[in-house]
């Protein structure tokens, strides 16, 4: 299994504009071969802002994916090359985090 984290911060202003445009992309993304779980969080409410927060431009994606093979086919799917164009304008910076879970001794 994969795990991935990704830090998505938007143009100042503008995270609202790319949460839609990337709840609108669920659908298709969990529908994919492999895809175990796709979904945007943000600070937990009434967190005070400071060193553990992410910000008010920032949402982190939580993925699992099957195999990496699986999460090589998302991001070379037409509906994220769709996704990147629309919004590549609104989005700052991505940091992505591609992780695998620690086998158990």
């Amino acid at each position: 299994m994969i795990h991935v984290i990704a830090f998505i911060t938007a143009q100042p202003g503008q995270r609202d504009k790319v949460l839609a445009a990337f709840n609108a992309n669920v659908p298709a993304v969990l529908s994919e071969d492999g895809c175990i779980e796709y979904g945007a969080t943000i600070d937990a409410k009434d967190l005070p802002p400071g060193r553990n927060s992410v910000g008010p431009d920032t949402f982190v994606v939580v993925e699992k994916w099957a195999s990496l093979a699986a999460l090589q086919a998302h991001a070379a799917s037409p509906h994220m090359k769709a996704y990147g164009a629309l919004v590549k304008d609104w989005v700052a910076n991505r940091v992505i985090h591609v992780l695998e879970p620690v086998a158990n001794s």
